[in-house]
């Protein structure tokens, strides 16, 4: 699955299937699904493209709209995996956390637990003093494997 298919799901399942039940009504749903067509397609742009500022706004609107909530934005480390989770690691970090568990950091990096572990102690990935991986050295690292 490629960014803006993953986009297209989660809006579908998250904004337009809820919508088109509430309604009880397609059409008016079917026009907002052609808009998120053509906007998906801009957006997967601005969010592999070089403005990180705009990535980072539009990262912001994405997560506040699927997955809203009262608590901060903690996913499974799963969610890291997937092209949404390694834009927003690669362009933002973490959006409300500096630091994550070795788990969380060998997702956004693709590798293991004990991975991480032996970048950390190898010194190739620094500590947080409040314990895990600083999310700003797991974005940096992925940067820097982009750009060698």
């Amino acid at each position: 699955m490629d960014l803006a298919e993953q986009l297209h799901r989660l809006l579908d399942n998250r904004l337009l299937d809820p919508l088109e039940i509430l309604l009880e009504d397609d059409r008016p749903v079917g026009a907002v699904r052609d808009l998120l067509r053509l906007r998906v397609a801009g957006w997967t742009r601005t969010l592999e493209g070089g403005d990180d500022a705009a990535a980072v706004r539009l990262i912001a609107r994405l997560i506040g709209t699927l997955y809203p909530g009262d608590e901060a934005f903690l996913p499974p480390a799963d969610w890291w995996r997937t092209p949404l989770g390694q834009i927003v690691v690669r362009r933002a970090g973490h959006p409300y956390a500096a630091s994550v568990s070795y788990a969380t950091a060998g997702a956004m990096l693709g590798i293991t637990r004990q991975g991480v572990h032996d970048l950390v102690r190898r010194g190739r990935l620094p500590r947080h003093p409040d314990g895990g991986v600083p999310v700003s050295a797991i974005r940096d690292r992925l940067r820097n494997e982009e750009n060698p």
